[in-house]
């Protein structure tokens, strides 16, 4: 196969998805065995997440493909647009080459299904799918951040159709969920990504911290220890416009709070955040947090922890690959994230899909695809790559062993979403992300109650 693609970033940036928070953009076009096209996709973006994710152009159209079933010796050709996760086009971690690796080996067992793949960065990709779909030029199978925008259209299998009841019952429900429009599963989650609480063990027995906080209180007292020790940022607090809504999430959920109810009705301004953010407002007054945390984001407060500024913070798996390359290489750990009366036992879950499209009547060779990515060894691949996290119970139980790992894998099956199906999600984001700072400066109830004027706006 041919394979061209352009630079991209990472869904554990998460900056949709979540969980992410994404990385980074740049343009260039590579060729190997596969071939990955240049193409487009719709703009839905979501979350997740990231949370995370770059730009590039794309690189030139693939040629050929038959439309019939591969019966008989017949070769079908799927085509498949894919998402750019790497760090730049010619990286050991480019999206070409991880494709490569799973396309040849799905080939060598499926000698007359023929893969196709197009690389996009993140930054291109919503907007060359919408151009693909305008003109009837759908791919086969789409890897992206969002797979409802296509339901209402009516361009999608169901998930039934392409995905092997195996494969389906080890997907993580909670994510799987999320898959669905009025019911019926349209969308497969295909990486994820979680939270969890770096800590940096030398400055903690520097201050005569034995153990990570496992409670607000416990919290706020090695704070007061890091602080006494010299620390200047005890613990890191990124409440700028980078990734706000997920920081302000996390100590939402560490009062039992959140942005919405289990009924979906928004509860911003409820007691349990205001009181989350009243416990944050102290931590900052005290000079206990990264200085002015409204005004820093993620990456700038990531690269502090990474320099050994910071005693603690809030952080992803995609955060290890940056501290790993800092000062605090070899000397910090991971922990469940600290809640009022507990650990968590839940993490900000973010998530990109996976779905295929119906038009060329190619079920059959899709499932075979999506049957030896999902049960293969794409999973490792794509946490040596990427530091994302699996979507299945299978994945998650192949990775058990890595205790960097290890706590945002325990809380993914019970992860928490943002609630990016409500169409104001959006609106009710981009607000946060500019506000939510004043939550820690000026009047928490305030700043809470006209968050929540938005999301109940009409």
């Amino acid at each position: 196969m041919v394979l061209t693609g352009a630079r991209i970033s990472s869904l554990g940036g998460f900056r949709r998805l979540v969980w992410t928070n994404g990385p980074s953009d740049e343009k260039a076009v590579s060729t190997v065995n596969i071939k990955l096209v240049g193409g487009a996709a719709l703009g839905l973006a979501t979350m997740l997440v990231l949370s995370s994710c770059g730009g590039g152009d794309a690189g030139t159209p693939a040629e050929g493909g038959s439309t019939g079933a591969a019966a008989g010796g017949e070769q079908v050709t799927l085509k498949m647009v894919a998402a750019d996760y790497g760090d730049n086009p010619t990286a050991d971690n480019a999206g070409t080459k991880f494709w490569k690796s799973v396309v040849d080996g799905f080939q060598a067992a499926n000698p007359n299904i023929k893969v196709e793949v197009q690389v996009i960065s993140w930054n291109d990709i919503d907007k060359q799918v919408a151009t693909m779909v305008q003109n009837g030029q759908v791919p086969d199978i789409l890897q992206t951040g969002d797979y409802s925008g296509f339901v209402k259209d009516g361009l999608l299998y169901k998930t039934d159709e392409v995905l092997s009841p195996e494969v389906s019952k080890d997907m993580l429900t909670k994510f799987a969920d999320f898959g669905k429009v009025d019911g019926t599963a349209y969308g497969i989650p295909f990486v994820s990504s979680a939270r969890a609480l770096f800590y940096n063990k030398e400055l903690f027995e520097k201050a005569k911290i034995t153990e990570p906080p496992k409670t607000w209180d416990e919290l706020k007292a090695a704070a007061e220890k890091l602080k006494a020790a010299g620390v200047s940022q005890p613990f890191g607090l990124p409440l700028g416009q980078e990734e706000a809504q997920a920081e302000s999430f996390l100590w939402m959920l560490g009062n039992g709070g959140g942005y919405t109810d289990a009924s979906g009705k928004w509860t911003i301004n409820a007691p349990a955040n205001v009181e989350a953010f009243q416990y944050v407002k102290g931590l900052v007054d005290a000079g206990l947090t990264t200085p002015n945390p409204g005004t820093k984001d993620r990456k700038t407060v990531w690269e502090d922890f990474a320099a050994g500024k910071v005693g603690m913070v809030n952080g992803g798996p995609m955060s290890i690959p940056i501290f790993d390359k800092g000062a605090v290489n070899g000397k910090y750990a991971v922990a469940p994230i600290a809640g009022k009366t507990g650990p968590l036992d839940t993490t900000l879950g973010v998530m990109d899909w996976i779905m295929a499209f119906n038009k060329n009547g190619h079920a059959a060779e899709i499932k075979k695809f999506f049957d030896y990515f999902y049960t293969g060894d794409a999973t490792q691949k794509i946490v040596d790559n990427y530091k994302l996290l699996p979507v299945t119970n299978g994945g998650i139980e192949k990775l058990s062993g890595d205790e960097k790992l290890k706590p945002f894998l325990d809380a993914l099956p019970n992860a928490s979403f943002y609630p990016f199906k409500d169409p104001k999600w959006s609106e009710v984001n981009t607000a946060i992300k500019q506000t939510i700072g004043g939550a820690v400066k000026d009047d928490p109830a305030k700043v809470l109650g006209d968050l929540q004027k938005v999301a109940e706006g009409s």
